[in-house]
């Protein structure tokens, strides 16, 4: 059984022609919408309880992190059901870390077909407002100047400018003195105004940020700078866009299994681009720890 996790109020052309696939799907899944943020987690959990084996995140990054949390949720859920991504939302990193393609149909024939790959499945552990807080996520995580932006990001502005609206909300948060997070991780230990954990290669589905990232290496690509000014921006951007940013000296660039994160004043933590929690934060991940649907690597 397969069932579809949505938000029917989803607005834009692209979740406008989404909904109005839906009806093209026939009785081939369970449809679930949504009814307020966080309720991803609780229908993907009741999802696994009633026997389906695939559930579907039909939205951005956010969605697939709840259904993937809603599927850890419940006993064996990880192990019993796979995850299907439908793109859609401002951005999907996920989706094309996977090669999953936008277009409807043809990610639903990703889905319907079986094709399935199995990836690592990292994990924090974090303070929330009511105490300790464990959450998964699937692409990356972070904290320092980019958990500052997002939470200064203007979600009108987003809606018009789509990603653009985190570089205005960086700019606004470098004109701020900047927190640094320490890192601790094998044996060693320095200091950050912003460190990135990745799982797979791409930040903000354009760039391969994390160059020697892999979705199932059994490793977390971590990318600490060593400073961040607006002339390290200038340096790094032409880096970026001739894929020649792992040879940059602005940044520490590692591979590791697990790590913590802690700050000496409140300090966010991101997971998928959302904050989450705060830090301290211990990140690891289970090496193969979720199935999802997707073409085979090449």
């Amino acid at each position: 059984m397969i069932t579809l996790i949505f938000n029917p109020t989803a607005r834009g052309e692209k979740s406008k022609a989404f909904l109005a696939a839906l009806k093209s799907l026939g009785q081939q899944a369970v449809l679930k919408p949504t009814r307020c943020a966080g309720d991803a987690i609780t229908l993907a959990k009741e999802a696994v309880e009633e026997g389906s084996t695939t559930v579907v995140a039909a939205g951005g990054d956010g969605t697939v992190n709840e259904v993937v949390n809603g599927l850890a949720a419940t006993t064996e859920g990880l192990r019993r059901t796979r995850l299907g991504v439908l793109p859609l939302g401002t951005v999907n990193v996920f989706a094309r870390e996977l090669r999953i393609p936008a277009d409807f149909s043809a990610a639903w024939k990703v889905i319907a077909s079986g094709a399935e790959r199995v990836v690592d499945l990292p994990h924090a552990e974090m303070t929330g407002a009511q105490g300790l807080v464990h959450r998964y996520f699937v692409q990356m995580a972070g904290a320092g100047l980019d958990s500052r932006a997002i939470g200064l990001v203007s979600w009108e502005l987003k809606k018009k400018i789509g990603p653009l609206a985190y570089l205005w909300a960086c700019a606004q948060a470098m004109r701020q003195p900047m927190p640094k997070v320490r890192v601790y991780l094998d044996g060693q230990m320095f200091e950050s105004p912003l460190v990135c954990v990745g799982n797979g290669r791409f930040l903000g589905g354009s760039f391969p940020f994390f160059p020697h990232a892999r979705l199932d290496d059994g490793k977390l690509d971590v990318v600490a700078f060593k400073e961040m000014k607006w002339l390290t921006l200038v340096r790094l951007f032409p880096r970026l866009l001739m894929d020649r940013f792992h040879s940059s000296r602005d940044a520490h660039f590692l591979q590791t299994t697990d790590l913590r994160l802690e700050s000496g004043e409140a300090m966010s933590l991101h997971l998928e681009g959302d904050n989450v929690g705060f830090l301290p934060a211990n990140i690891g991940l289970i090496r193969g720890g979720l199935r999802v649907c997707a073409p085979a690597r090449d």
